[in-house]
């Protein structure tokens, strides 16, 4: 049972600010009402909460004695659609707030008297649909006959107002749409997105797996996943060499006054750990690497000539992450950052930003990602700096964001504390987007730090700094490559490449050959000579996602060749061993995300 309180997102074209009620948000709003109508038609007592449009549908809160099963589903969906057929008037209603708090009250709607208390003024706005009568700010649909197509998906658990020790409430999640077609290809592609999980296929192809005895949140690497991780981390490592980045190393804790400079105790400490007492000083297990390079780029005097300075780290840092937000690779405790931070003159920052951003659209397309949602953040509520100074990161971000033409939308008040923000969300195979890269740009902490660099005039300037991850968490983005390719990773990251399967046990000293051979060329390949039929092995090797699975017998040991079958084109015929290494190379070298399809002959990509 899960516990969430995701916010809805929501998009909005180049330049403009996300809309709060697209016409499909109010769609699905209305949507939620209807649940809500029929819940508390078909269960007396039960109280509502809360119940948003999100990003792929709705949701609605209830405090029940009894958790909801998928009966009540079945029942409730049946209600719901009774009430579209009844094609009943969603009406606005207005009453003061003493009227309200009797209405809900002599319902028995205690959680809905609570929130007109705390955020309701003099008069209070709620929407009827018949007899159900809810405290919300719609806009809403004119009547429930205008819901045509929508599904109840599942049930959760939810604690109100998303605070542990609260009431702990059902949720129910379910989904509409405009029209029955597009239900269903919806339906269809949570149907491949649960075949995708990356939970499920990560214990299914022994990547990762997380145990209750070393604690929630924490990723325990396999050696498959661990052989995959470092692949990514060599290639990531190269590039940033080749990019001029220098490659650093930090600790995993420091002295709490540390974080007290940079203003992470002020403006997040509910994300910190508690400190590590040690020698009666203070420690702080790291939230952040960025307070570390910043002490390496202090460590000794710096001139106009040393800029910009650009340092890399594969860091490990620990956020405070409540239980019920905890999802597989995707929301952990503890997870390694592909940070780095750019420190430069003023006059270098909007090139050094054109340069992250040419640098986060290589890596990405490496992995196969071509499509993003990009979002400029501008400054929040809660914040640190100049008027001034927000303006001018806010300007540099925006033109590096047009000099290569990439769109985006403005998402207003999401910057961090100290800076504005560029964040690159990459749509992933079934058109899902994922937070992954994030471009930050920060004078509050070389202000807090006193940064400096020596200019031509001889004098003392304050620089700029430049936080920017390209893959984001490695965990994350682990999930999302899992999903994207259903596991079936491309062969430069393939833990086994091929394996080899013996018809019987008289070829398996040959079988042994070609893998030694095949090894000698720097393939990763495995034997199954496992006492089972040749189908199974087979079959066995498709569920491991087994790039090639190259089959000999009689005649593949007589001819000193093997029969060869591809994951998902099947058949390939026979292969010299030594031409099939020669392409698999070719194909790892290049980093050959898609392979391409195989001639008759019996070729291989």
């Amino acid at each position: 049972m899960s516990f969430s309180v995701e916010p809805p997102d929501s998009t909005g074209p180049s330049g403009e600010s996300r809309p709060t009620s697209s016409p499909l948000d109010v769609y699905r709003h209305s949507s939620a009402h209807l649940l809500a109508a029929a819940v508390t038609e078909l269960y007396a007592g039960v109280q509502c909460g809360v119940g948003p449009p999100t990003e792929d549908g709705f949701f609605y809160d209830f405090l029940t004695e009894r958790p909801f099963t998928l009966e009540d589903l079945a029942a409730i969906e049946k209600r719901m659609t009774e009430i579209v057929k009844q094609d009943r008037a969603i009406e606005r209603r207005v009453f003061s707030k003493e009227e309200a708090l009797a209405l809900f009250t002599a319902r028995g709607q205690t959680l809905k008297c609570e929130l007109i208390r705390e955020k309701a003024g003099d008069e209070v706005q709620c929407y009827a649909m018949g007899d159900f009568v809810d405290f919300c700010l719609g806009p809403h649909l004119p009547s429930s006959g205008c819901i045509k197509a929508f599904k109840l998906l599942s049930v959760a658990a939810a604690y109100w107002k998303g605070i542990e020790g609260n009431p702990q409430l059902q949720r129910i999640y379910g989904t509409s749409f405009f029209t029955s077609e597009d239900l269903e290809r919806h339906l269809k592609r949570l149907d491949e997105a649960r075949r995708r999980d990356h939970r499920r296929l990560g214990r299914d192809l022994d990547l990762f797996s997380i145990s209750e005895d070393t604690g929630a949140g924490l990723i325990l690497w396999h050696p498959k996943g661990a052989f995959i991780r470092t692949k990514i981390e060599d290639y990531w490592r190269d590039e940033h060499l080749k990019g001029g980045y220098d490659l650093i190393y930090t600790p995993h804790i420091a002295k709490l006054d540390l974080w007290k400079t940079s203003g992470h105790t002020e403006y997040y400490r509910a994300n910190m750990y508690s400190p590590i007492e040690i020698e009666n000083v203070e420690y702080q297990l790291k939230p952040m690497n960025c307070p570390f390079h910043i002490m390496i780029l202090r460590s000794k005097p710096r001139s106009y000539r040393d800029l910009p300075i650009r340092y890399a780290e594969l860091g490990t840092v620990y956020r405070f992450e409540r239980s019920g937000v905890l999802h597989g690779l995707m929301r952990v405790r503890g997870f390694t950052q592909d940070d780095a931070h750019v420190f430069c003159r003023p006059d270098q920052l909007e090139s050094e930003l054109i340069r992250v951003l040419d640098f986060v659209t290589s890596i990405l397309r490496t992995f196969g990602f071509e499509q993003y949602e990009i979002f400029l953040s501008t400054r929040p509520d809660k914040s640190s700096g100049t008027a001034e100074q927000w303006e001018t990161a806010t300007a540099a971000l925006k033109h590096a964001l047009e000099a290569r033409d990439l769109r985006y939308a403005v998402d207003p008040g999401e910057g961090v504390f100290y800076g504005p923000k560029i964040d690159i969300k990459i749509k992933d195979c079934l058109d899902r987007a994922w937070q992954c890269s994030t471009i930050q740009v920060d004078f509050h902490n070389p202000q807090r730090f006193e940064l400096e660099f020596i200019g031509e005039d001889g004098r003392a300037h304050s620089l700029v700094m430049v936080h920017r991850a390209l893959l984001g968490s490695l965990e994350r983005f682990f999930g999302v490559l899992i999903e994207h390719y259903a596991g079936a990773f491309p062969l430069w990251l393939a833990p086994v490449q091929a394996v080899v399967i013996p018809v019987s046990i008289r070829h398996a000293e040959y079988a042994h050959r070609v893998a030694a051979d095949l090894r000698e060329s720097g393939l990763r390949v495995d034997v199954d000579d496992r006492n089972e039929k040749m189908g199974y092995r087979i079959r066995e090797a498709q569920l491991q996602k087994v790039p090639y699975m190259l089959i000999v017998g009689d005649r593949e040991q007589e001819a000193g060749s093997v029969s060869a079958r591809h994951r998902r084109r099947g058949d390939l015929g026979p292969m010299n061993p030594r031409e099939l290494a020669r392409r698999i190379n070719h194909n790892v070298s290049e980093r050959v995300v898609q392979e391409e399809p195989t001639a008759s002959t019996g070729g291989v990509s």
